[in-house]
């Protein structure tokens, strides 16, 4: 277990990120990581799997690529999967399930070559065990990822389970929730400096349910995003639970006491006061409700906190949903950013503004000069985290 072959999908546009997270974590050099379009890919021992689920924020699973080769038809397919020792990382009481994405298959089917890497998964471990394992779509004890290209397919272990952004906290949520790994993202993208010795505040004037400011809080205490949940490596053959365990008191004993003497230094606000409530209660969840400052206020009307500039990181709603509430019901989606860049550079000069939106004419909507802009997506949306240096008004 000391050669594994690791990919770490990360949110689409986000790789690069995730590979400087990695090499955070000591777990590989960044020189050493391969940093591809959609993940990173390293080679880590059974060590590396452990930490990288515990303590990674930005990947979305920690899968081990078991073979990975040319293929033409299916039957090449089966005789790839027939061909890994499945037998070495579990038996025939776990289920079971196969999922599979394809890029520019030529099968016919990428259904089909999924039931056929069952197929040979049972088959084998029928041959060396003496039975085969049964298929859960639902909670399945093992899932494998079948990757099609044109020419070449891989055969992944998910060590993960369920994906990492499920933290465990997340109980009350609105409409269009962030994903927890595209905040860390976001948050990452800032450079908002967690470790500090006084980090600079931090205000989300749109926090919904609260997810931005709940993923910095935790990283304010130094709370590993994997502490509170369950990963499927804990079912496969290699698992060692006192390793494990250890791991858990190392990451338990570097965190950050609270409160600090200066008080809160992470702030989220919103129009729905039923949204404050949800981020209070996912806040407890995750142990960081007296690490932050969160109250109902109009994004138009609400003053910096703290008299030292810092960052302003939100994900405000999409299109016409901008327009449900408060001030901005009245204004409409085109007033509002006009009226809420006057408000800040009134208010908020010398602060830094960080937007993750879908809107590609936000920049002319705000009347703000974009100094830098970041293509990130949200699940399938395509957006841009845009920042605004904000100066004030002549």
């Amino acid at each position: 277990m000391d050669d594994l072959h690791l990919y770490l999908p990360a949110p689409g546009g986000a790789a690069a990120l995730l590979a400087d997270e990695i090499a955070a974590l000591g777990v590989c050099p960044r020189e050493q990581l391969t940093v591809q379009r959609s993940g990173v890919a390293l080679q880590g021992n059974w060590d590396a799997v452990l930490r990288l689920n515990l303590h990674s924020r930005i990947a979305q699973r920690v899968l081990l690529r078991l073979w990975e080769g040319p293929y033409r038809d299916e039957n090449d397919v089966y005789a790839a999967a027939a061909g890994v020792a499945w037998e070495d990382w579990f038996g025939p009481r776990q289920t079971i399930k196969v999922e599979v994405t394809a890029q520019r298959s030529p099968l016919r089917s990428v259904q089909f070559a999924a039931l056929r890497v069952k197929d040979a998964v049972c088959d084998r471990l029928r041959q060396r065990c003496g039975a085969r394992p049964s298929v859960d779509t639902a909670q399945p004890d093992v899932r494998l990822h079948l990757h099609l290209q044109e020419r070449r397919l891989a055969l992944l272990l998910d060590t993960s389970g369920e994906p990492l952004f499920k933290r465990g906290w997340r109980a009350d949520q609105g409409d269009a929730p962030l994903k927890e790994t595209l905040a860390a993202a976001v948050l990452a993208a800032t450079g908002w400096d967690a470790e500090a010795e006084e980090p600079p505040p931090l205000v989300d004037p749109f926090c919904g349910s609260g997810t931005l400011a709940i993923e910095a809080a935790q990283r304010l205490l130094r709370l590993a995003p994997g502490r509170a949940r369950r990963f499927a490596f804990e079912a496969l053959r290699p698992h060692d639970a006192a390793r494990w365990a250890a791991l858990r008191e190392e990451a338990r004993a570097v965190e950050r006491p609270w409160p600090p003497p200066r008080g809160a230094r992470i702030f989220g606000s919103d129009v729905s006061f039923r949204m404050v409530d949800f981020a209070r209660r996912n806040a407890a969840r995750a142990g960081v409700l007296s690490a932050l400052e969160l109250r109902g206020g109009d994004a138009l009307q609400r003053r910096p906190p703290t008299p030292t500039p810092g960052v302003l990181a939100l994900n405000p709603p999409y299109g016409e949903r901008i327009g449900a509430a408060g001030v901005a019901g009245a204004l409409g989606a085109e007033a509002f950013w006009a009226q809420l860049a006057t408000h800040w550079k009134t208010h908020w000069a010398g602060w830094t503004a960080w937007i993750l939106s879908p809107d590609t004419e936000l920049p002319r909507r705000l009347r703000l000069q974009a100094s830098q802009r970041m293509p990130l997506f949200n699940g399938p949306i395509e957006c841009r985290l845009w920042r605004f240096d904000l100066l004030p008004r002549k």
